[in-house]
């Protein structure tokens, strides 16, 4: 049998711990996108005020960047199980006072930003032990396998996800929220069918600040000994601020071709298409190519791809150019995840994790939030071209640099 198993391959089915761990996190994740395309149509419904709905919306976003190196020091100590069952079930608690503060007549602003503050801590938490934990329940050989199955899956509800949280909005504003509340539950329920333990046996002692300061070090200084994590984590970073500004510009291109929001919306699903596309393909591709040489495509193809945003004459042509911007990225992550799961031990995984996560989650928010004042003094058209420039020259750090060229996905 091959080492490693394509994403039909029937081996990562037969895990039943698999399926359990899929299985909730695709209603989780279900929920989560109803609510996330529902909560500013909420707020703007309750204020009237776009600002306070991104205020809200960028919350979770803030509590990430503040709280994922803690985070990940501490599930790097709990019980990874336990620590995601209490902390689905206390977003599913969280997120169901919605609907029932709307039924009362008391659902207002001060609610709203308490639960995206305390769903945010929670999720940050969820995520660091979430990612360190599939190890322990597939094999090393099916490991891109399984993580190109959740990524078709995260891509194929994005594809989904607006459509269906239009129609639960239209049943009712709290509708989504209250879809997601029993999500969460379903995923605890679950998570605790799963019978593989989510970590290797350690210590799992409570921690002094001073001891996970110690930690969140640790887990840093291994991560900048590792050349290749190393490097790979500073190009992704590079790549996440160029994506953060992408999505107001594509916007902004597409809005200058005369598109309405329907066909802005469907530029965005030809991208979420794209990336299922990639993500059905990795597990074959990531046997085949070695992991520099897949960051190295990535790249190039980006570079190359990119400014023809700013030459499409047409909104559908901005579509071709999304779908073919999106293909290579999901099959490069499943490689590098791939590797960077399979050195980083398993005491060191949510600390690593998270540091990288923060890191390229911080440069996509710069960008994100740079993209508006860039659009306004350069034009979108000029800052497509000044982004393209810059993934040129991340491509050309790749492929110049011997630590990539040399990375291989076996690790």
């Amino acid at each position: 049998m091959d080492t490693l198993t394509s994403a039909q391959s029937p081996s990562v089915w037969r895990h039943l711990d698999f399926q359990l761990l899929l299985g909730g996190r695709l209603v989780s994740q279900l929920g989560d996108q109803l609510q996330f395309l529902a909560l500013p149509l909420l707020v703007v419904a309750l204020t009237g005020s776009s600002t306070q709905a991104g205020l809200v919306l960028g919350l979770q976003t803030v509590v990430f960047l503040v709280f994922g190196l803690i985070a990940g020091a501490l599930v790097d100590r709990w019980d990874r199980k336990a620590a995601m069952i209490i902390c689905e079930i206390g977003r599913g608690l969280l997120v169901a006072t919605v609907p029932v503060a709307a039924a009362l007549g008391v659902l207002g602003m001060p609610q709203l930003y308490a639960v995206a503050l305390l769903t945010g801590v929670l999720s940050t938490l969820f995520s660091a032990a979430n990612s360190s934990a599939l190890p322990n329940i597939v094999s090393r050989a099916e490991l891109p396998a399984a993580l190109g199955a959740i990524g078709a899956m995260s891509n194929g509800l994005r594809i989904v996800g607006a459509t269906l949280a239009g129609i639960a909005y239209a049943l009712g504003r709290v509708v989504p929220f209250a879809f997601n509340a029993v999500s969460f539950l379903v995923s605890a329920v679950a998570l605790r069918a799963v019978r593989a333990e989510f970590q290797e046996a350690r210590n799992t002692a409570l921690a002094s600040p001073r001891e996970l300061l110690t930690d969140i070090r640790e887990g840093l200084a291994w991560l900048w000994r590792k050349p290749v994590i190393r490097v790979l984590a500073l190009l992704d970073a590079g790549d996440s601020l160029r994506y953060g500004a992408g999505y107001l510009l594509i916007i902004m291109l597409a809005q200058q071709l005369h598109a309405n929001p329907t066909q802005v919306g469907i530029v965005f699903t030809g991208a979420a298409v794209g990336a299922l596309v990639g993500s059905l393909a990795a597990p074959a591709l990531t046997r085949r190519f070695s992991l520099g040489r897949l960051s190295i495509v990535m790249l190039w193809v980006e570079a190359l791809t990119f400014p023809l945003y700013a030459l499409a004459p047409t909104w559908w042509l901005l579509l071709v150019v999304a779908f073919a911007e999106s293909v290579v990225s999901p099959i490069y992550n499943v490689g590098l995840d791939t590797y960077r799961i399979t050195v980083t031990p398993d005491a060191l995984r949510g600390r690593v994790t998270s540091a990288i996560d923060t890191l390229t989650t911080g440069a996509s928010a710069i960008g994100a939030m740079a993209s508006g004042a860039l659009i306004a003094l350069l034009g979108a058209r000029t800052l497509t071209y000044a982004l393209a420039v810059w993934l040129l020259l991340l491509a050309l750090i790749a492929t110049t640099s011997r630590t990539v060229r040399n990375a291989q996905a076996t690790g």
